[in-house]
């Protein structure tokens, strides 16, 4: 079985994620209105009831902004840590989750682990079914032993390269600002990302996608270039912070890997047999 991928919109201005099977699927955060958040599914061919909960990684406004009128309006279960959740604004089912402990949704197994972050409580999920696991690895501060760990295990990932170090340097951002970033709490940058992944890029990665580029010290055409030249097999797809992705098939038969759109509501299921014979910060 595959699992489908697609960012709905990555960056300062908003966050939001989708994995899913052609049936069932969760979001990581939900940082666009929900208005959007309809719209650039339905542009994908993405069943909004195919959404089973959200999963929100932490509390900044990139990440939280649509949660409330997307859950309430979809009778969605929001899943958040219990340090976390005082800090959203939320009237709808609420469950928590722990660390390294597994959610089961249907076929999903979502999985968080604690990141470096300058949040209450911050987490990256990664999301398996049927042994393909997809990470949403974002707004971590350095890869940690826990981010190296993990990665190692999935065939796609959300990955954080947030900025270029000399855009960076020489831009206009106070020096407490640049401080923070860079601090170990902050974002992972275009050169920690990529040493993550050529030093730790499982053989059975077919995606990297990267996420939360800054809009004021990144530009998605250098990210794609500087991944490029180490791509081997694997697709870098570099997420908008103005639209969303196309939608890509992760499978761990490293098959078809291309860079299409996927309309997951034209998959048709399999025929049951009889049953006689028969889960802003930083710009």
């Amino acid at each position: 079985m595959s699992l489908f991928i697609a960012s709905l919109n990555s960056g300062s201005n908003g966050n939001c994620y989708y994995i899913g099977t052609g049936e069932e699927a969760i979001l990581v955060d939900a940082g666009i209105s929900c208005r959007e958040t309809e719209k650039r599914m339905k542009r994908l061919g993405l069943p909004m009831s195919n959404v089973k909960a959200v999963f929100i990684s932490h509390e900044h406004g990139d990440h939280i902004a649509g949660i409330e009128v997307l859950a309430r309006k979809h009778s969605l279960p929001v899943y958040i840590t219990t340090r976390t959740r005082p800090h959203v604004k939320l009237n709808t089912a609420l469950h928590s989750f722990e660390s390294h402990v597994p959610v089961q949704l249907g076929k999903l197994s979502i999985t968080a682990f604690p990141k470096y972050h300058d949040a209450v409580d911050p987490y990256s999920f990664v999301v398996e079914c049927d042994s393909v696991r997809v990470g949403v690895f974002t707004d971590i501060g350095i890869a940690c032993e826990q981010v190296i760990r993990y990665f190692k295990q999935c065939h796609a990932v959300f990955l954080e390269a947030n900025y270029d170090e000399e855009m960076l340097d020489k831009g206009g951002y106070p020096y407490h600002l640049k401080k923070r970033i860079r601090g170990g709490e902050g974002h992972l940058s275009n050169t920690q990302a990529l040493e993550l992944f050529k030093t730790h890029r499982p053989p059975f990665m077919t995606h990297l996608v990267l996420s939360h580029l800054s809009r004021n010290n990144n530009d998605p055409a250098l990210v794609q270039s500087l991944f490029d030249q180490h791509a081997g097999n694997t697709t870098i797809v570099v997420a908008s912070r103005y639209k969303e992705t196309a939608v890509y098939a992760v499978s761990d038969k490293g098959a078809v890997n291309m860079p299409v759109a996927i309309p997951v509501s034209l998959m048709k299921k399999r025929p049951v047999k009889d049953q006689r014979s028969q889960l802003s910060l930083f710009g």
